[in-house]
This record gives C-alpha cells, sequence and structure tokens, in this order.
C-alpha cells in the first residue's frame, strides 16, 4: 500500500474522481459504479496503491463525497482526498496545489477514475520516459477511417499521425504544476498535457492498452463487466460456402491461388476468412459477419475479406480477448490447397497478430459427393479459442 506524503523524493498518483457521471445514467455517479465486483474508482486506486513505483495515492472527489468514496473502496484503507473544482482542470490543480503545500513530488500520474483498468506496464513505461521527457502520456493509434460529413460522406481524413490519447498522463511535478498555475482561468484544456505543451514542456507517446478504455455511457459498462468479468476462455465455429464460376483463381486465407474458377460473392468469396471471421465472432457473442458486414451494403462489393476478420479480431480485443488459436479446414476437389497451406498460415496469422504456431489450415475432399465433390463450389469451417487478455 502506498505510503504518507512525506518529501520531494515521491511519485504521487492522482485520481480524478470529482464529476457527477450524468453521462453515464442512474443516481449514483459513476466513479462509484461498480465493474466485475468493484467500484471504478477502487479499481484505479487498487492499481496505483499496489504499484512499487508509486509512493502516494490522492482521490479528488467533489464536495460531500467522503462517505460514498468509503465505501466504494472498502476495504481497501481510505485514501487522501481533496475537494475538486467546478472543472476538471480545476479539480487538478487542487490535487496538485495540495501536494505542493505537502512538499511537492518529484513525478505526478494524473489519472481519470473512469478508466478503472491500468495495467502496471502503462505506469512503467511513463514513468521510464519522464527520465527524458517532463510529461507522458499513453496514446492508441487510430485504426478506424476517418471520413468528414454532413448528412452525405465526405472525404476521408488521413490516420497518419492521429492517436486515442489516455490516462493516467505522468508529469514532472514542477513543470505540470507551473503549466497549471499559467493556463489562463476563463479557458478550459483538453488535458493536463496539452497545457505542457502550452507551456513549452515536450510530452512523450509510449504505447496505451484497450484495457483502458474509458467509462462512460451506459453501454459502456455492460462492455466492461463483459471485459472484465468474463469467462478465461471462450469456443466460436464458423462455417461458409461459396459457389465456384468462370475465373482466374481464388482467394483462400487471403492467399490468391491461380485457377480456371473463382468464386462468387459480393466481397473478394474468401470463403475461409468467412468462416474464421464468423468463428472469432460467434466465441465473443457478437453476431455474424453478415450483421457486420451486410450483403445488401454496396460498400462492401468486391472487398478485400482480411477487412471483416481484422475487424473481428479489434472487436473481440476490445472485449478484453485474445485469440489462443485457430483452426480452419477448406473443403473442395480442385484448386489443390497443400501448395499454399504455408502462406496461408502465415497471412492468417499475420492478420490476427498471432504467432504462426496459433493456426492451423487444413483441406480435405468429400470424395467426389455433394456440391463441393462435383466442383460447383468450395466449404470452409472454423473454429477459435479465445482466452482472457
Amino acid at each position: 500500500m502506498a505510503a504518507p506524503m512525506h518529501s520531494e523524493s515521491q511519485t504521487v498518483a492522482v485520481i480524478v474522481a470529482a464529476g457527477r457521471g450524468e453521462r453515464a445514467g442512474g443516481s449514483t455517479p459513476k466513479q462509484y459504479r461498480k465493474v466485475a465486483g468493484r467500484s471504478l474508482v477502487a479499481h484505479a486506486l487498487q492499481a496505483f496503491a499496489t504499484h512499487d513505483a508509486i509512493d502516494h495515492v490522492i482521490v479528488v472527489i467533489g464536495a460531500g463525497q467522503e462517505q460514498a468514496l468509503a465505501e466504494a473502496v472498502a476495504p481497501l484503507p481510505l485514501p487522501q482526498t481533496v475537494i475538486g473544482g467546478a472543472s476538471r482542470r480545476e479539480s487538478v490543480l487542487n490535487a496538485l496545489s495540495a501536494i505542493g503545500s505537502k512538499g511537492g513530488a518529484v513525478r505526478v500520474l494524473i489519472h481519470d477514475a473512469a478508466r478503472p483498468f491500468l495495467p502496471a506496464r502503462v505506469i512503467d513505461d511513463l514513468l521510464s520516459s519522464l527520465d527524458t521527457d517532463p510529461g507522458a502520456i499513453p496514446v492508441l493509434p487510430v485504426v478506424d477511417t476517418l471520413a468528414r460529413g454532413d448528412g452525405a460522406l465526405g472525404d476521408t481524413v488521413s490516420r497518419d499521425g492521429l492517436w486515442r490519447v489516455q490516462t493516467p498522463q505522468a508529469f514532472r511535478f514542477k513543470d505540470i504544476l507551473a503549466a497549471h498555475r499559467a493556463w489562463p482561468a476563463d479557458r478550459e484544456a483538453t488535458d493536463d498535457a496539452q497545457m505542457l505543451r502550452h507551456a513549452g514542456g515536450s510530452v512523450a507517446l509510449v504505447d496505451g492498452d484497450t484495457m483502458l478504455e474509458k467509462v462512460t455511457h451506459p453501454a459502456d459498462f455492460a462492455l466492461a463487466e463483459a471485459r472484465h468479468g468474463k469467462p478465461a476462455f471462450r469456443i466460436g465455429s464458423g462455417y461458409d460456402v461459396h459457389r465456384l464460376v468462370d475465373g482466374d483463381g481464388v482467394w483462400l486465407c487471403g492467399v490468391h491461388i491461380p485457377h480456371n474458377q473463382t468464386l462468387s460473392g459480393h466481397s473478394d468469396a474468401d470463403v475461409a476468412l468467412h468462416a474464421l471471421t464468423d468463428a472469432i465472432l460467434g466465441a465473443a457473442a457478437m453476431g455474424d459477419i453478415g450483421q457486420h458486414f451486410p450483403p445488401s451494403d454496396p460498400q462492401w462489393k468486391g472487398a478485400e475479406s482480411h477487412i471483416f476478420l481484422s475487424h473481428a479480431v479489434n472487436l473481440v480485443a476490445e472485449a478484453g480477448y485474445s485469440i489462443a488459436n485457430a483452426d480452419i479446414t477448406i473443403i473442395c476437389e480442385k484448386p489443390k490447397v497443400g501448395p499454399h497451406r504455408q502462406a496461408m498460415q502465415v497471412r492468417v496469422a499475420e492478420l490476427m497478430g498471432v504467432d504462426i504456431g496459433s493456426v492451423s489450415v487444413k483441406a480435405t475432399t468429400t470424395e467426389r459427393l455433394g456440391f463441393t465433390g462435383r466442383g460447383e463450389g468450395i466449404a470452409a469451417q472454423a473454429q477459435v479459442l479465445l482466452q482472457s487478455a
């Protein structure tokens, strides 16, 4: 457990929990609501209080919330509290001023209680970055397509150099205190890192974590519960069929195989990736490929099936799972799959972000029985095991 604050040789964590959480719904401020058996603020407090590099923890609360905090963090000891202000910026400044009045600190981490699941690795990386920069923040890359629009789709926007910013944000204490005090009182800041930048300080970027997703709306609580109050393993299966027509090759497992026929479908008709995508979605109870990418939607006409697979992988990662292994069986008479099996394994492993040893690709025939035996189409089935990340 973190020690009392007593000198400038310390690293102090500040948890901002003074908001009313109105967007989350209900009468209880969201920071005091429970996910996976514990309040949001208790999860954050536990992460800091048990980390070897954190010497002291302060929780910023609203006026009159002392009892609510005590009940929310029990059986953890009640941490030091500071009463927040009318805005997040004022709340943080109140905490920084309280630290300064007790002799200051060397480093401070400022964290939102609405991000309850904080990996120790993120804390380590942030504090290491303060050896070279006065500030550091965790970020995640923007992976979705960005576009302008006003009732209708406009031009896409490049994702290069764009990041999703998370907390905690780490700073050298004297630098961030000075930045807060220099900030115009009539202007609000997007976050503490922007205030440091405004004061001329550099802010390093470190890898964030999907565990740090913010809990804001009612649906976020359901997702957080699914991610963190979840079984350790989940299994899913998928099956798909596409008709063969005249063409110049087929796509299987993201690999193009020359052939005198091709697979017919709204997208590129990669039957193996479709089965695999359904298996992943099924394991996470997130519907099927048709729900996420309706064949009636013209934007998916001719689309490469790796888009569907990557979407499914990202969804289960956001739900707190990783792919333990995948097993794909392709059922056809022709083309021969054997010569391309290793390339398929490599490609699927690359798309899912797993080791090649976690991917199996097999092929079989139906002894010339049925539609696959007659060469009318190709079928594929897949099984996937998800594990809690």
